[in-house]
């Protein structure tokens, strides 16, 4: 996944409001689906034909021309559209860890940490080995002051690819914020090991190198 990928998301409020009513219709279908569990299977499934052709219905747009036009959006600095966008793409293909992961990034981007951090655990559901996904959730617990549930990210992260130096640095970060200065340059020079043009990491180790 590319650094153009990961920028994404949005919608304008009315189209993020209207995504949200429609979630509710399928929501209200699917429980009036549960409630009548006893009718004839046939009945079953034109329920759920009725709901597959709602969700059809909602745009022409399938979830991967969605996705490519969340991308587009965000490129163009409208993070709300993209997230519309996304959201009706995750109604049109659920659980799905690339949309899950784009909802979750841009979430974050407009400062819904608790949104992100939902759309990241989705993703991680989906697939658990995704170290991108560890690293951004890490970023959004340590936004959040929540520098244990940071720091478990960040090792599983880690474990995953020991040769990744946005980690290491992330992982610098964290350790300055828990005022383990130690710490944290051990990682902002293997940050730089691996990745010696590594800028945001030079200046950091620099500031602690100075005092």
């Amino acid at each position: 996944m590319t650094v153009l990928q990961l920028l994404m998301l949005g919608a304008s409020a009315f189209f993020a409001y209207k995504i949200y009513e429609h979630v509710q219709t399928l929501d209200d279908k699917q429980d009036q689906s549960n409630n009548d569990a006893y009718e004839p299977q046939n009945a079953q499934e034109n329920e759920q034909d009725d709901t597959q052709r709602s969700v059809d219905a909602f745009s022409p747009f399938s979830a991967e021309e969605l996705v490519q036009k969340a991308d587009e959006a965000f490129e163009n600095g409208d993070a709300k559209k993209a997230l519309a966008f996304l959201s009706e793409a995750n109604v049109k293909m659920p659980k799905h860890a690339e949309i899950l992961f784009k909802l979750g990034f841009i979430s974050a981007q407009v400062e819904d940490n608790e949104m992100a951090i939902r759309y990241y655990k989705e993703s991680l559901d989906v697939d658990k080995n995704d170290e991108f996904v560890h690293n951004s959730l890490a970023s959004v617990y340590r936004a959040q002051g929540e520098f244990a549930s940071a720091k478990m990210h960040l090792n599983d992260s880690l474990a995953l690819d020991e040769n990744n130096p946005f980690t290491y640095y992330n992982y610098g970060n964290l350790m300055l914020d828990m005022k383990n200065e130690d710490v944290a340059k051990e990682m902002y020079v293997k940050a730089l090991e691996l990745n010696p043009e590594f800028e945001q990491a030079k200046e950091e180790l620099a500031k602690l190198q100075k005092d």
